[in-house]
């Protein structure tokens, strides 16, 4: 009777022994194990982990060709801006610009003072800016203070003034400025919307001669342009007639 169990047990031992181990295809589907045998009855595992790993890039949102289908969407609390996440934004391009310039630069060196000012929309009278003119002329001058190049704040008051709003030094009422300034050459430049976005025109002009002795040019795609948010300051007023109207409390 012992040498029957034995018998038996040895028999059952040596049957498990030959099953193929099946553990690593627990949560697969019969669908998924059928299409990855072959004739020989053979499980395919690669075929099997091709398969689960499209089904998790499908789940993420991103194509065989690692393109991202369903982005996140960001988006400010008041709507302005709703789109995907930036990698780049317009201090990027500008500084793309900048190395452009001072690589074609002429007779500007670290001892002649410049001045950056707004840049204007090409179709309108050159009087005409936005926020991106804004903006431009920021990243522009921060740009040129890194090549060392004395850049002339020509906004900046010779008093402080304290307001409810906040203490300022910057005012954009001539009054308040003065025209004693040391400039000796200006960076200026235009906008042109495009299907893409805007392109931007830089140029260096001599403040006497006139003269362009450098320039650049390049596309902002438009998703980095209204990536910048107007502030409800700048919202609240409005040109009519040539008159700026500011609302009241």
């Amino acid at each position: 009777m012992k040498l029957l169990i034995t018998t038996l047990a040895l028999v059952t031992l040596s049957g498990c022994s030959v099953l193929p181990d099946i553990s690593p295809f627990r949560n697969k589907t019969n669908e998924d194990v059928t299409a990855s045998e072959t004739q020989n009855g053979v499980v395919n595992i690669e075929g099997i982990e091709n398969t689960l790993a499209a089904q998790e890039t499908q789940e993420q949102g991103i194509d065989e060709f690692g393109a991202i289908v369903k982005p996140t969407v960001y988006s400010s609390v008041n709507g302005a801006y709703k789109s995907r996440p930036l990698a780049k934004n317009i201090g990027d391009y500008v500084r793309n610009m900048a190395q452009d310039l001072v690589s074609n630069m002429e007779y500007v060196t670290e001892r002649t003072p410049v001045a950056v000012t707004h840049f204007s929309l090409i179709d309108s009278d050159l009087k005409e800016t936005n926020l991106l003119g804004y903006q431009i002329a920021e990243s522009f001058a921060h740009e040129f203070h890194k090549f060392r190049m004395p850049v002339v704040e020509f906004k900046a008051t010779q008093f402080i003034r304290v307001t409810d709003s906040g203490d300022f030094v910057l005012s954009r009422d001539f009054l308040d400025l003065t025209s004693a300034t040391p400039i000796q050459y200006v960076l200026t430049g235009t906008m042109t919307k495009h299907q893409g976005g805007y392109i931007v025109n830089a140029k260096m002009i001599g403040m006497e001669s006139s003269v362009i002795v450098a320039s650049s040019q390049m596309l902002i795609p438009f998703y980095v342009v209204d990536a910048l948010i107007p502030s409800e300051s700048s919202k609240a007023t409005d040109i009519v007639d040539g008159v700026r109207l500011i609302k009241g409390e």
